[in-house]
């Protein structure tokens, strides 16, 4: 009857390890053969390559983003959000969090943000001729899709919250 225990319990244990065997190797494979994608990127990596993202997928936010390429498409939109004490103060929130890096907490520009001390000097977004010359739509599409030097993000802020970081930087305008 010992013999026959012991004889069980290697059976059961056995089974156990091809069993566990067979998840490793399952979830090994299917990590190696899965796309890989990273958060922060806008094309997905696989290996094979990229791939874009599926037709039809609506970015966060719900409104379609479009790409840095039509830029002048980009800034005939018009502001959505009402420019309110409410919106200001949200803006002035994910400023700090997104833009105060590179642009400074004033938006001043230059070198007054920690980043911008490494790399090429931000424009004074203050500057009263600048916020003549550009749009709300063209500050959003700048926020969400990036620019030259700029990085994009769309991914990091839903498209409203780049709309109260539009009516932040109206609101810190000079007169």
């Amino acid at each position: 009857m010992k013999y026959v225990f012991i004889l069980m319990l290697l059976v059961v244990g056995a089974a156990a390890g091809a069993w566990g065997a067979a998840i490793v190797v399952r979830w090994n494979d299917n990590m190696t053969q899965t796309a890989r994608i990273v958060p922060g990127e806008r094309a997905w990596s696989t290996p094979s390559g990229v791939f874009s993202m599926p037709p039809g997928v609506v970015p966060r936010g719900g409104e379609l983003i479009i790409p840095k390429e039509q830029r002048d498409v980009a800034a005939k939109q018009p502001n959505p959000v009402k420019a309110s004490e409410g919106s200001v103060a949200i803006g002035k929130e994910r400023y700090a969090t997104f833009c105060a890096p590179c642009h400074g907490p004033e938006g001043k520009g230059g070198t007054s943000g920690l980043v911008a001390t490494k790399f090429i000097p931000t424009p004074d977004l203050t500057n009263a001729e600048l916020q003549k010359q550009r749009t709300d739509g063209y500050w959003h599409s700048y926020i969400v899709v990036g620019g030259a030097v700029m990085p994009a993000y769309g991914e990091a802020l839903s498209t409203q919250e780049a709309w109260h970081i539009v009516n932040f930087l109206r609101s810190i305008a000079q007169k």
